[in-house]
């Protein structure tokens, strides 16, 4: 509920702004992201106690060139009690900004560490397939197989070891 809410305030961020616009958005927003990982700023935005105009101060705190929509943009957050959606919200316009520059990130799953090589063949070739800019990081892990997730274009390609092997086994007993 909370990502279509988010959606809905970036839409509304990124309509009629150029790239350069968006892309100062996205670093005022991602610099208070990060302050959403320290547990005592946390309990200060989310506190009863502290009112919304001292909450939306300690906000725009952190911003040190915030023209006046992006001001006003926090304290329309902070009036609605959103402020806890701001997170949410510079993930989701690292998306759009993505889409607007045809950008996007993806990653490999294996369990095995690939080469350079091999990662950078695999971006040439899907950016070719999908006429876009990518770029892939390796996550070895568990997997059985590979698997190469590319969020922001929806794809998800993988080859199991285990599909392989069941897929043989049905075809051989189809053809007995």
């Amino acid at each position: 509920m909370s990502n279509l809410v988010a959606k809905r305030y970036v839409k509304a961020l990124v309509d009629g702004r150029d790239t350069n616009a968006v892309i100062v958005l996205s670093e005022n927003l991602n610099v208070i992201s990060s302050a959403f990982a320290d547990d005592k700023f946390n309990s200060i935005v989310s506190s009863p106690e502290v009112n919304d105009s001292q909450k939306v101060e300690l906000v725009t705190s952190f911003i040190k060139k915030a023209d006046e929509t992006f001001v006003n943009f926090i304290k329309l957050l902070g009036e609605k009690r959103r402020l806890g959606l701001l997170p949410e919200i510079a993930k989701e316009l690292k998306v759009q900004l993505a889409a607007m520059n045809n950008t996007y990130v993806g990653v490999v799953y294996t369990n095995n560490e690939l080469s350079k090589d091999y990662i950078s063949s695999i971006e040439e070739q899907f950016s070719k397939k999908f006429d876009v800019k990518l770029s892939l990081s390796q996550n070895v892990c568990d997997y059985d197989g590979i698997k190469v997730d590319i969020d922001g274009l929806g794809v998800e390609i993988s080859f199991s070891k285990e599909r392989l092997k069941s897929q043989m086994i049905d075809h051989i007993l189809k053809a007995v």
